[in-house]
């Protein structure tokens, strides 16, 4: 124990001079607190008994020991033959009664360890075993003119008040001095820090060795470093963590961060306390808005648009409303638009005014399809030199923005039937929804479509809400609360828990962790609210289909376009289906599946699926050489 280092940091935050001392008086009187109380729990019953028997022996024997000495001696008196039998007999016994006592000597002995002394009555016994002999002997060996000749007395007695007052100053509280702003927790806490307690009590928790330094309060909470001797390590005193709970009196629920220190001999005790995005509102959203506070700093925390971004939350953690605010940024400018995909619908449900929604596994293989075809057209167009595609109103950035990746996974695993008769023998297929957003998250960066996907179950296991490709490529990972440390190391790699990236100790709801990169710190981050209102009070906003995001010019046509009544087939609004676009591209002349994807630059997978669905209806009709005509003119 380092008590210079002890004695410096305590004179900083004691009042007085005694309140000074008192650290280095602890060891000693613990030392004669736990002494006392070992011996006070050895003076049973049971061992005074064991004892008075042992000493009542221990007479015993001694007395017949004499006896037999004597007898030796009588006989070597009476007889000069050292062979003679009354010697032999007299030598014998003596030799036995020896033997017996010391015997009842040993039992003696540890009866007596058995049942000790009092400490106070051994104290004093050790004083006057000093000065009476020793005062006797100055004073017979000293003038009659001396002052000094019982000296020995004076200092047993000048002993014996230094280690009352020792023992007096060891098990005094000290008066800390502590900044007037901390609440009635905060100094409590910060007294239990303080050296002149810990120093104190550390040994009966097993943290002896370690000295602390005063707290300091902070926007965050209560920090304070502490000095590890000996054997410690920052390691083995984080594994200490309950032990340091316990000696502060922490409450169960108060998060409680070790980390390691400026040196290898130092650890750091974080108390959050205290949060520095208190009175800092949070609620609503307005462009350029930040995603949140750090908690720690204060600062504010920006997710920047057009970064691969994992979300990752238990169901209560605050997920949905912590996301709204990102998708309302990537759905509000004009070279922005927003694709949702949720399987649970409800998220989908708010965002139908800004953003393209797909629910269903026909919508999503749809989408996923159209982003596909999308990706590969922008790639072409990127020039040389140039990493990404210009973002621009005929070429927005689309953000796609995938709620809940577990059901997107169990979707793409549906088993579907497929028909002999369509020229696209993979209509249907589910298992295209995950190769398509795999390919996406691959290579659509460059594309400027950005995949955001959350989860609320954080595993790469078959029942889990990652796909390992995908999580290959994402660079932003945030995590709400979570349910294990396991989950943990999957949102933020195997250093999760070495680095102090505990998501699984966040409280709950709306408080964040965000690693953007090998500098990032794990600091909380309050996350802003956006509520399921805010989001359906926003501006409407243009969505993107395929079709209408293609910067070419008309269509080329291969075959004339008849001259179709206009109440044939009205004109087709600006967000036509899928269906409305192949019914219009049939009557415009289009005669095959191929023909229809190059008019439409739907999926030919999508054009084989509706095709079927509007003969089924017969709104279309195909001909014996397998050419499509529209329903009235098949009559």
């Amino acid at each position: 124990m380092d008590w210079k280092q002890a004695w410096s940091t305590t004179t900083t935050t004691t009042n007085t001079a005694l309140d000074a001392l008192t650290p280095m008086c602890a060891p000693f009187a613990a030392r004669w607190d736990r002494e006392a109380e070992r011996r006070g729990q050895l003076r049973t019953p049971e061992n005074l008994k064991a004892l008075m028997a042992a000493q009542r022996e221990h007479n015993s024997t001694r007395s017949t020991a004499v006896m037999a000495r004597n007898q030796r001696s009588a006989a070597r008196k009476a007889s000069n033959n050292p062979l003679s039998a009354s010697r032999r007999a007299a030598r014998t016994a003596h030799k036995a009664a020896r033997q017996h006592h010391s015997q009842a000597r040993s039992g003696l002995k540890a009866a007596r360890k058995n049942y000790p002394a009092t400490l106070t009555a051994l104290a004093v016994q050790a004083h006057a075993a000093h000065a009476v002999p020793s005062g006797l002997a100055s004073w017979l060996m000293s003038e009659a003119a001396n002052a000094l000749t019982v000296w020995p007395a004076s200092v047993s007695a000048g002993l014996i008040g230094v280690n009352v007052a020792g023992l007096w100053l060891g098990r005094r509280n000290p008066l800390v001095r502590l900044d007037d702003g901390m609440s009635g927790e905060e100094r409590r806490l910060a007294s239990r820090l303080d050296p002149s307690f810990w120093v104190q009590h550390a040994d009966a928790r097993g943290l002896a060795g370690t000295v602390p330094t005063p707290a300091k309060l902070t926007p965050a909470g209560l920090v304070s470093h502490v000095r590890l001797d000996g054997r410690w390590t920052p390691k083995t005193f984080r594994a200490k963590g309950d032990e340091i709970r316990a000696l502060l009196g922490a409450r169960t629920d108060l998060r409680m961060e070790i980390t390691s220190g400026s040196h290898g001999d130092r650890a750091t005790i974080t108390l959050r306390t205290r949060s520095a995005a208190d009175g800092i509102d949070l609620t609503g959203w307005e462009p350029g808005a930040p995603w949140g506070i750090d908690t720690v700093t204060g600062e504010p925390v920006m997710v920047p648009l057009g970064r691969r971004m994992l979300v990752a939350g238990t169901s209560g953690s605050g997920k949905s409303w912590s996301t709204r605010s990102l998708l309302a940024e990537g759905s509000e400018h004009a070279d922005h638009r927003l694709v949702v995909i949720d399987p649970k619908r409800v998220e989908a449900m708010n965002w139908q005014h800004r953003a393209r929604t797909a629910i269903t596994p026909d919508e999503v293989l749809d989408v996923s399809d159209e982003l596909l075809a999308e990706m590969h057209d922008r790639l072409r167009l990127i020039p040389r030199g140039r990493d990404v595609i210009e973002i621009s109103p005929e070429r927005p950035r689309i953000t796609v923005f995938v709620d809940e990746g577990a059901e997107v996974i169990s979707m793409s695993r549906t088993k579907t039937g497929k028909s002999s008769r369509d020229e696209d023998t993979d209509a249907g297929d589910y298992g295209r929804i995950m190769e398509n957003f795999r390919t996406l998250a691959r290579m659509a960066r460059a594309a400027e479509i950005i995949l955001i996907w959350a989860t609320q179950k954080p595993t790469m296991d078959r029942n889990g809400g990652i796909d390992p490709q995908i999580s290959a490529q994402i660079t932003y990972r945030a995590a709400l609360t979570l349910s294990t440390s396991g989950e943990s190391r999957v949102v933020f790699g195997e250093d999760a828990t070495e680095k102090g990236w505990h998501a699984h100790e966040l409280p709950m709801p709306g408080v964040a962790m965000l690693r953007s990169g090998p500098k990032a710190k794990p600091h909380p981050i309050s996350t802003r609210a956006f509520s399921p209102a805010d989001v359906i009070a926003l501006p409407e906003r243009p969505i993107w289909h395929r079709a209408s995001s293609r910067t070419s010019g008309s269509t080329l046509h291969l075959v004339k376009q008849p001259n179709t009544p206009a109440d044939t087939m009205p004109a087709p609004a600006a967000s036509a289906t899928n269906r409305d676009r192949v019914l219009r591209a049939v009557h415009d002349g289009a005669r095959t599946p191929r023909d229809i994807t190059d008019r439409t630059g739907i999926n030919k997978g999508t054009v084989s699926r509706e095709i079927k669905a509007l003969t089924a209806t017969g709104a279309l009709h195909k001909n014996d050489d397998g050419m499509l005509l529209p329903g009235r003119e098949a009559a």
